[in-house]
């Protein structure tokens, strides 16, 4: 069963990091071009400068960045995903965190430390489907 994905990510990039590695990571990896992102220039709780990115991927470019993220993910982090849906669940999105620092070395790994935050929506109309919906999205590598 194919579903409508959307999905949105947010990145904080610090003054101390390089942003053309991250966007040459996002290239790299999912294909993903720094023409995707928007970029929004904040202050840090130290008046220090942040950049914070953010996309927003639809149709069929998000399906085919879901089907990236499953392919590279370890088998093993897809099935704790899977296991976990309930509690990332929140309105029909899924979330889950990307290692930046990992993605930068050309590896994609599920971590709450250094994160890329991710939030994968689909229509859900009756809510007791949610976790059946999801898991179909993730089952889709095994």
């Amino acid at each position: 069963m194919v579903h409508k994905i959307e999905i949105a990510i947010d990145v904080i990039v610090h003054a101390t990091e390089d942003i053309s590695k991250i966007f040459q990571s996002f290239e790299d990896i999912l294909s993903l071009k720094e023409d995707d992102f928007t970029l929004e220039e904040i202050e840090g709780h130290y008046e220090n400068p942040i950049i914070m990115l953010k996309a927003k991927i639809v149709k069929k470019q998000a399906q085919n960045l879901m089907n990236k993220m499953l392919e590279l993910l370890p088998v093993e982090q897809i099935n704790e995903l899977t296991e976990e849906i309930e509690e990332r669940i929140d309105d029909s999105r899924f979330h889950m965190r990307l290692d930046k620092q990992e993605l930068i070395k050309g590896n994609l790994i599920v971590s709450e430390k250094e994160t890329i935050k991710i939030k994968i929506h689909t229509p859900i109309y009756n809510k007791k489907d949610t976790v059946k919906i999801f898991t179909d999205i993730f089952d889709r590598v095994n």
